[in-house]
């Protein structure tokens, strides 16, 4: 799919999505859920009401999550595979941990790591790093040992393996993986910017909603879903970068 058609299909759904928007605003006929032009008409007013820290904290926060999820995500997700032993004592413990309601857990998180930053960012690494394991394990499972065997056999030593095999083979998965990460990151920053903060797409929303100010809510909806998609495009333009295959 070239650029061109990738856009043109985003515009259409663009317009799809502001035209059920306006049925549905026309429909219910009530405040809580102003047409679309009344939200965009709040938008400028948004700078005074510094949604510029309420973006940064939010995307600093993700930003770290994410990073940490991948660092301590990958390496066991290949690990499990190519490391018997490790994998033997690993996949059990992923198997049983990863369908547990990790979000229960946030009242722990936040008496050990308090109320700031580190609950949040421990958080959001805690639920979307199962993903990453799970993920990069899988993709690394498909790979033909075959593969290896025929280059073993020319002495091809663990690292070299690593390289050229496993790391190359398992790349697609890694972004794949962060791509599905980043929604569940999304959806959790949400819930844990309600608490013990002032700032943060997730605070302003729900601060707004308690304000009765559903303009200025629903433009702060926008705005996260911008940053959503803005980062969904960048991990697809980095994709068709770097696993050109």
């Amino acid at each position: 799919m070239d650029r061109l058609t990738r856009w043109r299909n985003t515009g259409y759904a663009l317009i799809v999505l502001h035209l059920l928007w306006c049925g549905a605003a026309t429909l219910l006929a009530r405040a809580v859920l102003p047409q679309p032009w009344v939200v965009y008409a709040a938008m400028p007013q948004l700078g005074a009401q510094q949604i510029g820290w309420h973006l940064y904290f939010s995307l600093y926060r993700l930003g770290w999550s994410l990073m940490l999820a991948a660092v301590i995500g990958v390496p066991i997700g290949i690990a499990i595979v190519r490391l018997p032993k490790f994998g033997r004592l690993m996949d059990p413990l992923v198997y049983f941990t990863y369908p547990i309601p990790k979000i229960a857990f946030l009242p722990v998180v936040m008496l050990i790591a308090g109320l700031g930053d580190g609950s949040k960012i421990a958080m959001i690494t805690l639920i979307t790093v199962f993903q990453v394991i799970i993920s990069v394990r899988d993709a690394v499972r498909q790979i033909p040992p075959a593969v290896y065997g025929s280059l073993e056999v020319l002495g091809a030593s663990r690292w070299a393996l690593l390289r050229d095999v496993t790391w190359p083979a398992s790349l697609s998965a890694v972004i794949s993986a962060m791509r599905i990460a980043l929604g569940t990151a999304l959806a959790t920053l949400f819930f844990t910017e309600v608490y013990g903060t002032n700032y943060g797409l997730g605070y302003f929303i729900m601060d707004e909603w308690n304000r009765l100010d559903y303009p200025a809510m629903y433009a702060g909806i926008i705005v996260l879903a911008a940053v959503a998609f803005a980062l969904f495009a960048a991990l697809g333009w980095l994709e068709r970068r770097v696993v050109k295959w």
